[in-house]
């Protein structure tokens, strides 16, 4: 039998208590300001550590060799805090893509079936009580609580932060606090979410005695260099979370060399492997449908393997808020993981993994703006705004394959920010892959660690250029606009260009200055109708940063 340890709370009869991911009302109410107070020494004293998400990773930094993070420091903190990480069964789980949604989907499964279910996920979108949830609600951890939490934990992070000689850093110290939260609560089990990597991340003192399951969904090129350099160097990284007689769920589709290095770390810790691509698995979206405004994708799963730890299931229609094949897929991954803890003794109903996945919804990905919403934005309802926070090759494939089943012929205006450290060509040439848009307006994203990790709104635009070019796109160069242009300078700027096909050339202009304004959505939306494509489909998207700054918009209305 596959070695395990249950909660003690785990033969107890539970109701069945729907658990959501943060939700647009919860993320209205933690945007900042007086909510935050209480936490105003909290945050002082963490943006005093040293913070990669901020200055970017050192290369190598998540490789298992000398140039890696050190866990021994990591391990020392937690010591100091009374190895609170030992106190519960934890769920691990690292991937290029896909990781955040599958936790999101798996905690909720959890929180169904009425367990206390502590997460952990990264990054935030407004503030950084987003990344710790404790109980049944799935929201963000109360100001209250995080507060009472460091204060009582100051004292020993001060002696490690000593000891380490200032070495700690901002991710490590939140990650431990969060471990000391879940023990504090008693959570019946977390689902934590690995931040870089897996080997060296911080999140990798989960001993196999404690770990319930590991999963790694998805290998991408994204943080090459603070990897390894390679594909075949992330997955080894990410496959160090794997845990000696513990099993692995693996998502993907991987390439037959990718999976392979994961099943060789499994086979050196003797760890049964669950595939979400196994044979025995089938999944299809059977339409898009809508609701109040709001698209979602019923779909059909069955799962049944037969091999070392026999999975079963069949769901004839799952209505996913979570859009797109990519998204179909983490949702496999995550039942697979649910029925893998089945298998291990932990109660789980067929009932609770269908709500688990029905129920869960994740802000800035793939998400579907309210016509009141896009009036906050000043938009008159003629268009809709989607906003997703894809900033990756993968993810920009991800993102048109919703596009295209949203909308497969309608007009589409992109509006793009990202960070200066992405693959910026291979980023555009997706998204130019499949529907051509109408226009393009290239934007300066707020980067966390500042303007040096932005890329100017001109330079993307140049890059837009050279991958309409390399694809034969026709497009017409509108220079810099600021987004308060009215309907008639916006007709001046478009003029009237002799066109050689019988589609009008697609737009491409840039913010002439300073970070990303909502006025530049406006701007989308006019652009459309004097070309007579309004309404239409306005996608904002290139980072979470970009994404996070119209919810902040949404939540102070």
């Amino acid at each position: 039998m596959l070695g395990h340890r249950f909660p003690a709370a785990l033969g107890l009869p539970r109701g069945l208590l729907l658990g959501r991911s943060v939700t647009r009302r919860s993320l209205s109410a933690m945007a900042g300001g007086e909510a935050e107070g209480p936490l105003g020494g909290f945050f002082d004293y963490m943006e005093r550590l040293r913070n990669y998400e901020r200055s970017g990773v050192p290369r190598g930094a998540g490789t298992d060799s000398d140039d890696g993070f050190d866990l021994g420091r990591m391990r020392r903190l937690l010591r100091r805090l009374g190895d609170p990480h030992t106190d519960f069964p934890a769920v691990h789980i690292a991937g290029t893509k896909g990781k955040g949604s599958t936790a999101a989907l798996l905690s909720n499964i959890m929180r169904a079936q009425g367990y206390n279910v502590g997460s952990y996920s990264s990054p935030h979108l407004l503030t950084i009580r987003e990344r710790i949830s404790v109980g049944n609600d799935g929201g963000p951890v109360p100001v209250r609580l995080l507060s009472d939490l460091f204060d009582g934990a100051k004292e020993a992070i001060d002696e490690a932060i000593e000891l380490e000689n200032g070495s700690l850093t901002h991710f490590e110290v939140f990650t431990a606090l969060s471990f000391l939260l879940f023990s504090q609560e008693n959570v019946d089990i977390a689902i934590i979410e690995a931040g870089l990597g897996g080997a060296r991340d911080a999140t990798n003192v989960i001993r196999s005695t404690e770990l319930a399951a590991s999963v790694i969904t998805t290998v991408g090129r994204e943080h090459l260099v603070a990897l390894g350099g390679s594909l075949q160097s992330i997955a080894i990284a990410k496959s160090g979370i794997i845990k000696q007689g513990q099993p692995v769920v693996i998502g993907g589709p991987f390439s037959a060399v990718i999976e392979q290095i994961i099943r060789d770390r499994a086979f050196l810790t003797q760890s049964p492997v669950i595939s979400a691509c196994d044979p025995g698995i089938k999944s299809f979206t059977k339409c898009i449908d809508w609701d109040n405004g709001k698209p979602y994708q019923r779909c059909y799963f069955s799962i049944n393997i037969s091999n070392d730890v026999p999975l079963s299931i069949e769901m004839h229609d799952i209505n996913l808020q979570l859009l797109g094949d990519h998204q179909r897929q983490n949702a496999v991954t995550a039942a697979c993981t649910a029925l893998c803890l089945r298998s291990l003794g932990w109660e789980i109903s067929d009932a609770s993994i269908q709500a688990g996945l029905r129920e869960t919804q994740l802000p800035g990905r793939s998400q579907f703006l309210t016509a009141e919403e896009a009036s906050v934005l000043g938009l008159d309802g003629a268009s809709t705004v989607l906003i997703d926070g894809a900033h990756t090759e993968e993810s920009a494939k991800a993102l048109s394959g919703v596009i295209e089943a949203v909308r497969p012929e309608g007009p589409l205006a992109l509006v793009v920010g990202m960070a200066s450290d992405k693959e910026h060509l291979a980023f555009a040439e997706q998204l130019l892959s499949g529907q051509t848009p109408d226009v393009v307006l290239l934007t300066e994203a707020s980067i966390a660690g500042g303007s040096s990790r932005a890329m100017p709104a001109s330079s993307l635009k140049e890059v837009w250029i050279a991958a309409a070019r390399h694809r034969g796109i026709e497009y017409v160069d509108i220079g810099g606009i600021s987004g308060t242009e009215t309907l008639e300078h916006i007709a001046d700027l478009l003029g009237s260009p002799s066109l050689s096909s019988r589609r009008k050339p697609m737009v491409i202009g840039c913010q002439d200055m300073g970070p990303f304004s909502w006025n530049l959505i406006i701007a989308a939306s006019q652009l459309l109708e004097s070309r007579g494509r309004a309404p239409g489909l306005i996608c904002v998207t290139g980072s979470l940063h970009l994404v996070g700054a119209i919810l902040q918009k949404l939540g102070r209305h």
